[in-house]
C-alpha cells in the first residue's frame, strides 16, 4: 500500500514538473517572439528599390530608329533611339553658310578699315570711325553665328538619344514614325547600380538601428538570404497634418481614439553581395532584419 502511494506521489510530481516545464517553455518562446517582432529591429515591410531615370529627348521629331528592346540592359552612352536628323542637318548647313558669309564680310570690312587708317590725309575721320564701328558689329555677328553653329551641331548630335546611366530599359513601347516632343519622357530606365532595399521600421525600433549595422534580407519567394548594411536613415517623413504654405497654421484633426499607430521610417539598406542567380526587381517584397548587438540570455527572461 505504501509503495502504491509513493508511486502515485512520484507520478503527480512528474506531471507537475512536466506542466511547469511546458509553461516555462511556452513563456520563454512567447517572450522571444514578442522581443523578435515588437522590440528587435525587424520589419516585413521592405521593398527592393532603384532610382528610375525618365528618358526624354532634347529635340523634337519623328523616330526613325529604335535601337533597344523592352527589359534590355544598356550601358551609359549607348544609343537608345534616333530622331529624324533631316531638319537638323539643314539647320547645320544654314548656320555654316551664315557664319561663312559673315566671316567674309568681316574680312572685307577689316581690309577697308586698315586702308582708311593708312591714308588719314585722304579719308575723312568720320568715315574711318564708321568703318571701325562696322568691323566691331561684324565681329559680334560672327561670334553670334559661331554660337548658332555650335547649337546646330548640338541639336544634330542630340537626335541620337543615349542612355544616361547603366540600366535596364522598362516600359518601352515606342515604334518608328512616332513623334516625340522635347522634354516629354519617352520611357523609363532602371538605374541598376542604384539597386537597394528600403525597410520601413516602426519608430519604436529606430533607436536600435545605426549606420553600418549588418542586415539580413529575405526576399519573398527567394530561398537565399541576402546580406547588406544600413547605409542611411531617412531625415524626415511627410507630416500630413501640415498642408499649404509654411506660414499657415497646422491643420490638426481631432482624434477620438485611444489607439496610436507608430510611424514607419524608411531605412536605406545597401546590398553587400547579390548572387548571380538572384533576380532583383524594384518593387519586390522583403523582410529586413537588422542584426542586434549580442546581449546576455537574461534579456529573454521575465
Amino acid at each position: 500500500m505504501g509503495n502504491l502511494f509513493s508511486n502515485h506521489r512520484l507520478s503527480s510530481l512528474a506531471r507537475s514538473l512536466f506542466t511547469l516545464l511546458a509553461i516555462g517553455t511556452l513563456l520563454y518562446f512567447t517572450r522571444a517572439l514578442w522581443v523578435r517582432y515588437q522590440v528587435d529591429p525587424v520589419t516585413r515591410d521592405g521593398k527592393v528599390v532603384a532610382d528610375i531615370v525618365p528618358v526624354s529627348t532634347d529635340v523634337a521629331g519623328l523616330i526613325v530608329q529604335v535601337c533597344v528592346k523592352d527589359n534590355q540592359y544598356v550601358k551609359k552612352g549607348q544609343v537608345l533611339l534616333v530622331v529624324d536628323p533631316s531638319r537638323y542637318l539643314i539647320a547645320l548647313r544654314q548656320a555654316q553658310a551664315n557664319l561663312g558669309g559673315l566671316q567674309a564680310d568681316l574680312t572685307e570690312a577689316v581690309r577697308e578699315y586698315q586702308r582708311s587708317l593708312s591714308m588719314p590725309d585722304v579719308v575723312a575721320t568720320e568715315l574711318t570711325q564708321q568703318e571701325q564701328t562696322r568691323v566691331e558689329h561684324l565681329r559680334m555677328a560672327v561670334a553670334d553665328a559661331a554660337a548658332a553653329l555650335d547649337l546646330a551641331k548640338l541639336n544634330l548630335d542630340r537626335t541620337k538619344l543615349r542612355a544616361p546611366v547603366d540600366g535596364k530599359v522598362t516600359d518601352m513601347t515606342l515604334q518608328p514614325d512616332i513623334y516625340l516632343t522635347t522634354g516629354k519622357p519617352a520611357f523609363a530606365l532602371v538605374d541598376v547600380p542604384s539597386m537597394r532595399v528600403e525597410g520601413y521600421f516602426e519608430e519604436t525600433k529606430l533607436q536600435k538601428i545605426h549606420v553600418n549595422d549588418p542586415v539580413s534580407i529575405h526576399l519573398m519567394g527567394v530561398p537565399e538570404e541576402l546580406h547588406g548594411h544600413v547605409e542611411s536613415i531617412a531625415g524626415a517623413i511627410e507630416d500630413r497634418e501640415r498642408t499649404g504654405d509654411m506660414a499657415k497654421l497646422a491643420g490638426v484633426d481631432p482624434v477620438f481614439t485611444w489607439v496610436r499607430l507608430a510611424q514607419r521610417i524608411p531605412v536605406r539598406i545597401k546590398l553587400d553581395h547579390v548572387p548571380p542567380d538572384v533576380l532583383l526587381v524594384p518593387g519586390q517584397t522583403a523582410t529586413v532584419v537588422v542584426q542586434p548587438a549580442k546581449m546576455p540570455w537574461g534579456v529573454f527572461l521575465w
